[in-house]
């Protein structure tokens, strides 16, 4: 909802949620087969998923800040929230559950991460045009941008099933 009030900071956000989500679905895959699997410790799956999602993200914090320091205070404190992120812990469990190969892993990652900048995208371009419309004033803000984000995941359900 933050990041949401401005599109260049919501393609921002996007990225960088595409990036740390291609990342650690490699990362955690990696680590599955190659660590958790031959030990016998396949029950630290999610621990070990959260603490590479949690590293991740401060070395995309780390490389924004010097990269782009614009887009790093524009994201401000949102920026360490894409470790709670629950979609980026989604995927990197669903590329283990539907046993996907390292390849099929990418492609699934960056499939996702577009997807979830595409939602955040359309949702600041709605969040912006509300600005600029005549709301009651106990309609203005947070309860329109709520509205909006029910309605977005409603429309967003219309392509459940289709692939």
């Amino acid at each position: 909802m933050g990041v949401s009030k401005n599109t260049s900071t919501a393609v921002g956000m996007g990225a960088a949620v595409i990036f740390v989500m291609t990342i650690a679905t490699i990362i955690t895959y990696l680590v599955h087969h190659y660590l958790l699997i031959p030990f016998n410790i396949g029950y630290m799956q999610t621990v070990t998923y959260i603490l590479v999602i949690a590293f991740l993200v401060q070395v995309v914090e780390i490389i924004m800040k010097k990269v782009s320091p614009e887009l790093y205070q524009a994201l401000g404190v949102y920026l360490p929230l894409i470790t709670t992120n629950c979609a980026i812990l989604g995927v990197a469990i669903l590329v283990i559950q539907q046993d996907f190969n390292l390849i099929k892993s990418v492609v699934f990652a960056v499939a996702n991460g577009l997807g979830f900048m595409l939602a955040i995208i359309i949702f600041s371009s709605l969040r912006e045009q509300l600005d600029t419309a005549d709301l009651p004033e106990y309609m203005q803000g947070v309860p329109a941008a709520l509205i909006t984000a029910s309605i977005l995941s409603m429309a967003f359900m219309g392509f459940a099933g289709l692939v």
